[in-house]
Formats: structure tokens, C-alpha cells, sequence
């Protein structure tokens, strides 16, 4: 009984050690739902965008016009008026992840909505937008 109280101990203590240097996996960002006709998108916090960012699996895509500088790493820049002329640019999986911005966060509200309607079912929008990106200390590029 001794012996296998001792191996049960040992197999343990490996157990244990053998999990003790993995480090914890990250939860992939959900942000806020936002119902909408036809669906639902995402706002994510300025904070929650870095997140992703730091593994990005999306399409980043600036729908501000006019221009006004780009967060680093935008993908394209697609006025939002127009988000349904170029769908072309788009995945044709409607299932694909996106990242909407503009200024504000007015324009990209709308080019959700657009985006919805047109089938597409994995939106997040950067809440505030530009704005928020900007007074949360970070920078914009092409200004």
C-alpha cells in the first residue's frame, strides 16, 4: 500500500510540474453586442483592439472619409458609403472576421449595419474610433 501510495504521489508531483510552465491561454476578445436588423456586430474598446492586434486574424479596414490618418495595420480604406460597391475587396466568406473604424465611430456603425445586411456575421467596430485611439495616448499613421 506504501508503494502505491508513493507512485500515486510521484505521478502527481510530475503531473503538476509538467503543467506548472504553460502559461494560461489568452480568451479571444468578445467586445459588446450590438443589435442591429438582420444581426449583430461588436464594439471593442480601444484596449480590446491592441489585444487583437497583437495576434491579428481580420481584416482591418479604415471606412472614415475623408481620410484622416490610419491606425497601424489597416488592411484597407473603404469609404463606408461604399462598402457595398467594393465587396469585391472583401472576403467572400461571410463568416470572416472584420474590423470596422472611422473617426468617430458614426461611419463604421453604418458600414456595419451595410455589412450585415449583406451577410456577414463577424463584425467588430472600434468603439469611439479614431478618437478614443487618440486619447488613449496612441498614434495615428498618414496624417
Amino acid at each position: 500500500m506504501q508503494t502505491s501510495k508513493k507512485l500515486s504521489l510521484l505521478c502527481l508531483a510530475l503531473l503538476l510540474a509538467a503543467c506548472a510552465g504553460q502559461p494560461a491561454a489568452e480568451a479571444p476578445v468578445q467586445g459588446t453586442p450590438i443589435e442591429v436588423a438582420g444581426g449583430s456586430y461588436n464594439d471593442v474598446s480601444v484596449a480590446e483592439l491592441q489585444t487583437m492586434l497583437e495576434n491579428k486574424d481580420f481584416l482591418f479596414i479604415n471606412v472614415h472619409i475623408p481620410f484622416e490618418g490610419d491606425i497601424a495595420n489597416t488592411d484597407l480604406s473603404i469609404p463606408y458609403d461604399e462598402i457595398a460597391d467594393n465587396l469585391d475587396l472583401l472576403p467572400a466568406e461571410k463568416d470572416a472576421k472584420i474590423v470596422l473604424y472611422c473617426r468617430s465611430d458614426r461611419m463604421s456603425r453604418i458600414a456595419a449595419e451595410t455589412l450585415i445586411g449583406l451577410g456577414f456575421t463577424n463584425l467588430y467596430n472600434l468603439d469611439g474610433g479614431m478618437v478614443a485611439w487618440e486619447a488613449a495616448g496612441l498614434e495615428l499613421q498618414g496624417q
